[in-house]
């Protein structure tokens, strides 16, 4: 999978091969012309004026410019959402994708936590990537085992090491990394493992990341994730 939102059917599918959550409301295509563009790091803000009035929509970097037509694809409405990086909390605000081969988007590893409904949080990267070694000690574990285990493993402390391939930075003031290493399968998302925290990590980076299990996290407006490393450590 890609940084684009998707639906199956976050939850942020996060979210993951697993059900959306009560009250969850499916993806839609909002259509407008932009009136205001802000650009933050790893993602542009786009206010739109819609047929049902103006919204704003936030997409992964893009270059957007006043005045344009565009179609935000896969937009999920997310409410009460705050912007650390703007200073100011939005009613209401759909992130999705630029769509269209004149859309000019340019991924920079923004956007909400994909992998919705897929169990670690998606494949972020296409590409499988090469094997990296497992850490060691009684909390190791490799990305398969604690997506695959993760229901012996809730609560449970986890030590991995893995390579991260996608990063999406301040969201809900954590930073969002999902990590492979080379174990599990794309096919089942078993490859994928999401992990918060406040530490900070760049695609590329192989890490050994160390923080608590969760399942079934639920953020509202849709989005669950079937598995997460919460409030982690990361070290390079």
């Amino acid at each position: 999978m890609n940084t684009r939102l998707r639906l199956a059917g976050m939850a942020l599918a996060a979210l993951l091969a697993f059900p959306l959550g009560a009250g969850a409301q499916a993806p839609t295509t909002l259509q407008g012309e932009v009136l205001e563009v802000l650009n933050v790091d790893g993602y542009t803000y786009l206010r739109l004026k819609t047929r049902s009035g103006d919204a704003w929509a936030a997409v992964t970097t893009a270059a957007v410019t006043k005045g344009a037509q565009v179609s935000i694809a896969n937009a999920m409405p997310m409410d009460n959402f705050e912007s650390k990086a703007l200073k100011r909390r939005f009613e209401r605000v759909y992130f999705g994708e630029v769509a269209g081969a004149g859309a000019g988007a340019k991924p920079a590893g923004g956007g909400l936590p994909s992998a919705m409904h897929t169990p670690g949080g998606g494949a972020a990267a296409a590409v499988a990537q090469p094997p990296v070694p497992k850490a060691s000690g009684a909390e190791a574990r490799t990305v398969a085992e604690v997506v695959q285990g993760r229901k012996g493993l809730k609560d449970k402390v986890v030590l991995v090491r893995a390579r991260v391939v996608k990063v999406n930075n301040g969201i809900m003031g954590k930073n969002w990394l999902h990590l492979q290493d080379g174990s599990g399968k794309a096919q089942d998302g078993s490859n994928d493992l999401l992990v918060t925290s406040k530490d900070s990590a760049a695609v590329g980076d192989i890490v050994m990341v160390r923080g608590k299990v969760r399942t079934d996290v639920t953020l509202g407006s849709g989005y669950a994730y079937e598995v997460l490393v919460e409030d982690a450590s990361v070290r390079k």
